[in-house]
């Protein structure tokens, strides 16, 4: 059974419709890239599963609904959603974010086992600890953000344009971390505008245009289409 399983989503903005119908499944330790152009809904579907957004339709979180609950009671059930741009909070440190992140947990001894285990994910937070978090680059900013994320012990953890303004090593050690995540028991749901880095770590692709799933597959299929060749990986 899918440990997501989504039917028909819908959502509107007013009379703007950013989502017509969409339906997806993510299997129980599966990574799943979603791509698509600027518009096309990617950040939407993200806030919709996470409960921010309002939407139509089902969402349904190992075999139980969710679409009508609180963002609240969606992260108590392990949906953990890093957003777009990091929403750190600035003005705590390194480690002040990452208690923000176990903020609903009460087992505080296996908190500061996380807490350890993230240091040596990100070594570079371990040095960082006491700094405020806008003191960071924007590489170290991302591995807090989704650092802090991993502190909620996510069953599903969706990322929304983790490589947004990074450099290409940096880019190269996030995706490499993002497998690991996934391979430590966490199901990924990865948004990115990067369609190589997308292609490079997904076990599937949907491919969203216009609010809707335009294509979906492996990548391994996918890149032989001539339309994903030329629209985005820009081979002619």
């Amino acid at each position: 059974m899918p440990q997501v399983e989504i039917r028909d989503l819908r959502v509107a903005y007013g009379k703007a419709k950013i989502l017509e119908g969409v339906s997806m499944d993510v299997e129980p330790r599966e990574l799943v890239s979603v791509i698509g152009p600027n518009g096309a809904g990617k950040t939407t579907l993200l806030r919709a599963i996470s409960r921010v957004a309002e939407a139509q339709g089902s969402i349904s979180f190992e075999g139980a609904r969710v679409d009508h609950l609180s963002p609240v009671e969606v992260v108590k059930r392990g949906i953990i959603h890093c957003p777009e741009r990091r929403r750190l909070f600035p003005d705590l440190s390194v480690q002040g974010n990452l208690e923000m992140g176990a903020f609903l947990r009460q087992d505080k001894e296996e908190v500061q086992k996380d807490m350890e285990r993230m240091f040596i994910l990100f070594p570079i937070l371990k040095e960082r600890r006491t700094q405020d978090a806008r003191t960071l680059s924007g590489g170290e900013q991302q591995m807090l953000a989704i650092a802090r994320s991993l502190m909620s012990q996510p069953k599903l953890l969706m990322l929304d344009e983790p490589s947004m303004g990074l450099a290409v090593l940096v880019k190269k050690f996030l995706a490499e971390t993002i497998q690991e995540i996934r391979q430590n028991g966490v199901t990924i749901l990865l948004v990115e505008q990067d369609t190589d880095l997308a292609f490079s770590v997904a076990d599937r692709v949907y491919v969203l245009e216009h609010g809707q799933v335009a294509l979906q597959g492996v990548p391994g299929d996918l890149v032989k289409n001539p339309y994903i060749k030329e629209i985005y990986l820009g081979i002619a």
